[in-house]
């Protein structure tokens, strides 16, 4: 028995993966999404066995959910896009099920898992995905209201400790990361986002000044926000003065 997701942006092409899936009781459909963004939170939530998987969806394309994944699923690409068929391969895919294909090509994919003719494909993803993705995250998922949503790093302007969460601060809204404070330090580029609290990290490129009191120091952002700078992490901020 396997578990399984099927994520496409059209509500034709999950139609018909359903209904080809009839004729496999083996393969158990737990639930759907028709976006990027919908997409990794379901994966993570049911953790399938199998994922069919569309490439160009609203939010996040398909390559770009499998690296937010806390676990890597068997995936079989269905897509209209054939220029991505060299990449699912390079990433270890089961099989690439490019649209429009007929039950009989449908059974040639799943006859790939029936017949285990498939790889341990966890490292081989993880490593060859990582390969395309820059050292440091270029966007995060974080909460908003019932959604997970993507937001440009560079936006953030402060990141603030929330318990076991953080809170990430932009110009127009603050999220919330499942992410704790020191987790998200050591993701992003130190060289921007430094630390100046045990409850605080900055964005450099959005720091309007630097107050200088006695024997302390604060931050105020761009958008006016002021953080405090804790004495543990002053010498972070004296090795940016020059």
């Amino acid at each position: 028995m396997k578990k399984v997701v099927i994520i496409d942006d059209e509500s034709a092409g999950r139609q018909l993966i359903k209904q080809y899936l009839e004729d496999y009781p083996e393969l158990i459909l737990l639930g759907e999404a028709n976006n990027g963004v919908d997409a990794v939170k379901i994966i993570n939530e049911f953790k399938p066995d199998l994922v069919f998987l569309d490439i160009q969806m609203p939010g996040m394309t398909g390559f770009d959910v499998l690296t937010h994944l806390e676990e890597l699923p068997q995936i079989i690409f269905s897509t209209a896009y054939d220029q991505y068929a060299l990449k699912a391969f390079e990433v270890h895919a089961v099989d690439y099920l490019l649209k429009p294909y007929t039950k009989e090509r449908f059974k040639i994919a799943v006859d790939k898992l029936k017949e285990n003719v498939q790889v341990n494909n966890a490292r081989p993803l993880a490593e060859s995905l990582l390969m395309d993705t820059p050292k440091y995250p270029e966007r995060i998922l974080v909460q908003s209201q019932n959604k997970l949503v993507t937001i440009a790093v560079e936006d953030v302007i402060r990141i603030e400790a929330y318990g076991d969460y953080s809170k990430l601060v932009t110009e127009v809204k603050t999220y919330v990361s499942n992410y704790g404070i020191s987790t998200l330090e050591e993701k992003l580029n130190e060289s921007i986002f430094i630390r100046i609290h045990r409850s605080s990290i900055i964005n450099l490129n959005a720091v309007k000044e630097l107050n200088k009191y006695t024997k302390s120091y604060d931050v105020t952002m761009k958008n006016g926000d002021v953080v405090r700078v804790s004495r543990g992490y002053m010498e972070n901020i004296k090795k940016l003065m020059f």
